[in-house]
């Protein structure tokens, strides 16, 4: 008799990785199987409260049945044309986007990094049609500590050194300045400047959010330079900070703004950069494109995704439970939590360094079933799906008190 087959664990999936995938990420050692709402489950059937999110590409939790629906719907049509030919679903889900952002056009990518690359493009054809800067000379001006991706133009521009190191030489054209710091912006910015690219919130830096004005500065300073504001809202848009932008904070419009993650609804990779028509107008066929953005599949989840925005449940969602996130961290400060910030659902918290890593934390987290990601040393992320309910909140927020206090 044939002996039944081992059902293979977590430790085993981890192994069998380890000789066939680069090395490019360090998990966490739990192997996800299922999924549903804000709640994951491991091969050996263990649950986790996922308070991470995807870094917020999972803003409405795992498998939304909206965001299935339309998926599923779709997959059942038709999934790619490309750009070759035009499909059913491009122009209402562009449409409502735009509606949604009070911008005029839409540019349609895949990837957060992509809407990134496809940002400093349209800026710096931008500068030479527009503004006009000499050939070549276009400047970008970011700021330090930021994250808008790892292609070898962005990381150029990065200054986290595992980001860099050994992958030179790079793009010239940028300037780096202090992030939160309008006078050193406007000593940055000249004549050759096309933008100001930076994060409303910086995300990958532990959730650091600029001082109240900031970003109104930042929209002076480049209007009066004739310049371009660029806002990547990657991570922070789409309902995570208690509105749908995180500029609306300040009542600010960039000229161009940078979508991804949750665009995508955690289905497909959906990104997006949306600006006025002066601004994405002076691209012309064959200067820029994608085989899969905009596709039948991606513009099915994504017009889905901002159906469910377009009530505004998310975003009052967000600021009503951030509420919760902020009094359980405040009452964790001096009990093993030296700071945090937040806005919404989206929290950096600093851990005493006494007690242990980023990283140590997260892995004591995880043996309390609740997910999270490092950042910087003793800093951990908190960005639960907007779904997460007070009660949910308040059992992870008991988990990090457990494994601090």
């Amino acid at each position: 008799m044939t002996a039944p087959a081992r059902t293979r664990t977590s430790a085993d999936l981890i192994r069998a990785e380890e000789p066939v995938l680069a090395h490019n990420y360090h998990p966490l050692p739990v192997v996800v199987a299922r999924a549903e709402g804000v709640w994951v489950e491991d091969v050996e059937g263990r649950r986790y409260l996922d308070m991470l999110a995807g870094y917020s590409a999972l803003n409405f939790g795992h498998r939304h049945p909206a965001l299935i629906e339309a998926a599923h719907r779709q997959l059942d049509r038709l999934t790619l044309t490309s750009r070759a030919f035009h499909h059913d679903r491009l122009a209402g889900f562009a449409a409502r986007l735009a509606r949604l952002t009070g911008h005029d056009m839409v540019l349609p990518m895949n990837t957060g990094a992509e809407a990134v690359e496809s940002g400093i493009k349209v800026a710096r054809k931008w500068a030479y049609e527009v503004k006009g800067v000499p050939a070549d000379r276009a400047t970008i001006v970011v700021a330090a500590e930021n994250f808008h991706g790892r292609t070898t133009t962005i990381v150029g521009f990065s200054t986290d050194e595992s980001a860099r190191a050994g992958f030179g030489p790079f793009t010239p054209g940028f300037r780096i300045v202090p992030y939160n710091d309008l006078a050193a912006l406007e000593a940055a910015v000249d004549e050759t400047t096309a933008a100001v690219l930076i994060e409303p919130i910086q995300g990958e830096a532990g959730v650091v959010i600029p001082d109240d004005g900031y970003l109104t500065g930042v929209r002076e300073l480049t209007r009066s330079a004739g310049c371009l504001f660029v806002a990547d809202e990657i991570q922070s848009g789409l309902g995570r900070t208690g509105r749908t932008l995180a500029v609306e904070h300040e009542s600010v419009v960039p000229d161009v703004v940078l979508l991804g993650k949750a665009l995508g609804g955690g289905i497909v990779p959906v990104s997006a950069v949306l600006a006025r028509r002066d601004v994405l107008g002076v691209l012309r066929p064959g200067e820029h494109g994608s085989t899969f953005g905009g596709n039948p599949l991606a513009a099915a989840v994504g017009t889905a995704v901002v159906e469910l925005l377009e009530t505004g449940e998310f975003q009052r969602r967000a600021a009503d439970l951030g509420v919760v996130l902020r009094d359980g961290l405040t009452a964790l400060v001096g009990r093993g939590v030296v700071g945090f910030r937040s806005r919404g659902l989206w929290a950096g918290v600093d851990i005493d360094p006494a007690i242990g890593t980023g990283r140590e934390v997260g892995e004591r987290l995880l043996r309390e079933g609740v997910l999270v990601k490092d950042t910087h040393g003793s800093t951990i992320r908190l960005a639960p799906p907007l779904t997460i309910t007070a009660d949910e909140l308040r059992s992870a927020l008991g988990a990090l008190e457990k494994v601090l206090v």
